[in-house]
């Protein structure tokens, strides 16, 4: 495949495999357990960072907090992470606890407070216990490793409601020199996107300017984070940050550079990996489902049909039971407010056609039960209009979604 031959998948590796990089997670007491709840990643050096931000008017305080750190010249030396409290909506208080995390990581660490990112994750409207965040502070540069343990540790302390860590990692030739790409993310419901993701965290030691990786990562979300989608509600606190140390050392990436298209790749992998990762661990989840649209308009025309589709609660509900009743995908594909040809749609599910030029077509009930029963589920429209497609994430609508939201506070 096209993918093996830009870059090498590394499998079980962290975003302290990337050169310069280490990370730690301890717990400080704003979770009810025993769990982590407090996490950083930690560069050598000043690395290049970029970021994109939930499109909810509601931005939590560290987003805000984030962005004036990033404006001070786009490179970062940390990312601090806590959860259990979100510390959205919590007024000016929430905004100067903010900046207290940033100003007391950057003393322990002897860097500038504006070379310090804050990301929070929890339950929104509650203020932050602040004498266990900054104890917690205290603490975690002893915390930090280079090795799987420390990106074990600040996996752990982002996660709230995910029953797994969510982590990717490429390697790749530039220049003739190895660059590695990694990512953790968490997120599992509160989740549609239209920028990234609840949480999601990227490093490497790639040559890139802050403009630059600014740039590609908007493009690569655009394809990955903001096509995933669990219940439709988009986060007061959805953030995605890469930090790029540069300590491979080779001529600097640029649009023109030849391995600029590997890099670029093995970043769109990383980032639809972890995409697919928050998909699967949706809360209460017990399918992933990739919807792909082919034929539209255009790539954002086929984008909003496969959101529309993955983001349905009929479609979703029918992959958890395992009904095979493609009218609720076809009533997706027509309510999503873009061009469709109605006598032309093509629609299976996996290799099981169910629908042919928007005409019903018998197929065996039997093997399409088997087929829906799967830990994966593959949804295919086909418009027959033009050459836009777009894929999509998303997973099924389960009694325990309903149970754990119901309870969360609590």
């Amino acid at each position: 495949m096209g993918e093996a031959k830009l870059f090498e998948v590394v499998d079980g590796a962290g975003v302290t495999l990337p050169t310069g990089f280490r990370a730690g997670g301890l717990h400080c007491g704003l979770k009810k357990t025993d769990r982590h709840d407090l996490g950083v990643i930690w560069c050598e050096v000043e690395a290049a960072a970029a970021a994109v931000y939930t499109t909810n008017l509601f931005q939590a305080a560290p987003l805000q907090v984030t962005r004036e750190s990033l404006a001070q010249g786009g490179r970062l030396r940390a990312m601090l992470v806590n959860s259990g409290n979100a510390n959205a909506c919590t007024g000016e208080q929430g905004e100067a606890d903010a900046r207290a995390m940033r100003a007391g990581l950057a003393e322990k660490l002897g860097v500038p407070a504006h070379q310090v990112a804050v990301a929070s994750t929890g339950v929104i409207g509650e203020l932050l216990k602040m004498d266990r965040v900054l104890a917690g502070i205290e603490k975690l540069p002893g915390r930090l490793r280079g090795d799987e343990q420390g990106d074990d540790d600040f996996c752990q302390a982002i996660l709230t409601t995910d029953l797994v860590k969510k982590s990717a990692c490429v390697r790749l030739d530039v220049d003739g020199r190895t660059v590695t790409i990694a990512g953790a993310a968490k997120g599992s419901g509160m989740i549609h996107p239209n920028m990234a993701t609840m949480l999601g965290f990227v490093t490497t030691d790639a040559v890139i300017s802050p403009e630059l990786l600014q740039e590609l990562l908007r493009e690569v979300t655009n394809v990955t984070f903001n096509m995933i989608t669990v219940d439709g509600d988009t986060s007061t606190n959805d953030m995605l940050l890469a930090m790029a140390s540069g300590l491979a050392e080779h001529r600097e990436l640029t649009r023109e550079h030849p391995d600029y298209a590997a890099f670029a790749e093995g970043l769109r992998y990383v980032c639809a990996e972890l995409a697919k990762a928050i998909a699967r661990d949706g809360e209460g989840a017990t399918k992933l489902i990739e919807t792909t649209v082919v034929g539209a308009i255009s790539d954002d025309s086929a984008q909003a049909i496969a959101k529309t589709i993955i983001g349905s609660s009929l479609v979703k509900s029918a992959v958890f039971g395992a009904d095979a009743n493609w009218g609720r995908i076809i009533a997706a594909v027509g309510r999503a407010g873009q061009p469709v040809n109605v006598g032309t749609v093509d629609i299976r599910l996996g290799d099981i056609t169910v629908l042919e030029q928007s005409r019903p077509v018998a197929f065996d009930e039997e093997a399409a039960l088997l087929y829906l029963k799967g830990d994966t589920v593959g949804i295919y429209a086909d418009l027959h209009m033009g050459d836009g497609k777009a894929t999509a994430w998303g997973c099924d609508l389960t009694y325990d979604y309903v149970r754990i939201n119901a309870a969360y506070r609590t």
